[in-house]
């Protein structure tokens, strides 16, 4: 879902570049006979460039690199039509949103065979049982994250706790409707996916509470402001809380007992898409094991490629700030398509933003 700028990035780039030179399995050093074009519609920093050039390399196709900033950003465009994109990567409950408008192509599993290295855990799930349209990519969680040297006493158990006015103009919270409507519907006992009016408008209410401790939002790299202390808290994607735990001892993270946000992004190829054949190469390229460890490698969200988890540090695995445990799944939620209430929540977040 979720867009992360590395800090090692340099570092990082020279490791991948000779990682995958070095071969994503012995065919990766010789160009194929395919040719053509892609065009990738994908969140920003998202993607190391080094993947890019390998697929170019290896399947002689020319990519056409185009970001957005949030779920319903990619919608627009891809309503938009015209046979723009390939590829694009939506989050759980946008496929549904997508599926029920048309917008997606049928996937030729045949075409990716690499979907045998996926968990079972995040195949066949409510908003695409049988992986019909959707190639599961990464996924993740939204976490509290507090810098405990201006918060000494910091305890955070519950969303509600965000509330506190100690925390006034200190929190960077994500940009994005649907985690910050979720958080007031989670502190009020509901379901991240609520439609009930009555309860949306109690949520609406209880954000403008929130409101004076927001000091600012920011969904593409939130860690910036957690490292170099202008936020001292934070309701952030888990892997951008990790990164800024490696910079500042200081910081926390959280896990609220009513449960976190959880998400998981994934292929989708947009109705008449152009190249869908190289659309096809694309994602069975991206499974590849080795492929998928170095993108962990270069952005930690969690990897549902169980056998690209054999290339990643074991430490990293065992984080739970980026792969929470069995427990926080458990009572995690994911979000859902709220039909004709996401005018509701519309209204709310550009009220809130205000």
């Amino acid at each position: 879902m979720k867009k992360i700028r590395n800090l090692l990035s340099i570092g990082l780039t020279i490791v991948l570049a000779g990682t995958l030179l070095a071969g994503c399995g012995s065919s990766s050093s010789k160009t194929s006979e395919t040719s053509g074009e892609l065009n990738l519609f994908n969140w920003t920093e998202y993607l190391p460039k080094t993947v890019i050039q390998e697929f170019e390399k290896k399947y002689n196709i020319k990519v056409n690199y185009t970001t957005y900033s949030s779920n319903e950003e990619m919608l627009a465009k891809i309503q938009a039509g015209g046979g723009q994109y390939d590829v694009a990567v939506a989050s759980d409950y946008m496929v549904d949103i997508m599926k029920k408008q048309n917008l997606i192509e049928t996937l030729d599993k045949d075409k990716v065979s690499n979907l045998k290295n996926i968990g079972s855990q995040f195949k066949n799930l409510s908003f695409d049982p049988g992986n019909k349209y959707t190639v599961p990519y990464l996924w993740g969680d939204a976490v509290i994250v507090v810098n405990t040297k201006k918060f000494p006493d910091a305890n955070i158990t519950s969303y509600s706790d965000l509330w506190d006015s100690k925390y006034k103009n200190s929190i960077v919270a994500l940009n994005d409707e649907r985690a910050l409507v979720g958080i007031a519907l989670k502190k009020l006992g509901y379901s991240l996916n609520e439609t009930d009016p009555k309860k949306l408008q109690q949520a609406e209410d209880e954000l403008t509470k929130l409101r004076p401790n927001i000091k600012l939002f920011d969904s593409d790299s939130p860690k910036t402001s957690l490292i170099n202390g202008e936020a001292s808290v934070g309701y952030v994607w888990g892997a951008e809380a990790y990164l800024a735990e490696q910079q500042n001892k200081d910081l926390k993270t959280f896990f609220p007992k009513e449960g976190m946000y959880l998400w998981q992004d994934n292929f989708v190829i947009p109705k008449d898409a152009k190249n869908k054949e190289n659309a096809e190469k694309f994602i069975n390229f991206i499974l590849d094991p080795k492929v998928s460890a170095e993108i962990s490698k270069a952005y930690p969200y969690a990897n549902p490629n169980v056998q690209a988890q054999k290339l990643i540090d074991p430490n990293v695995l065992s984080n739970t700030t980026l792969y929470p445990d069995a427990e926080q799944q458990k009572i995690g939620e994911h979000l859902k398509d709220v039909g004709d209430a996401s005018k509701t929540f519309d209204d709310i977040w550009t009220k809130f933003k205000q």
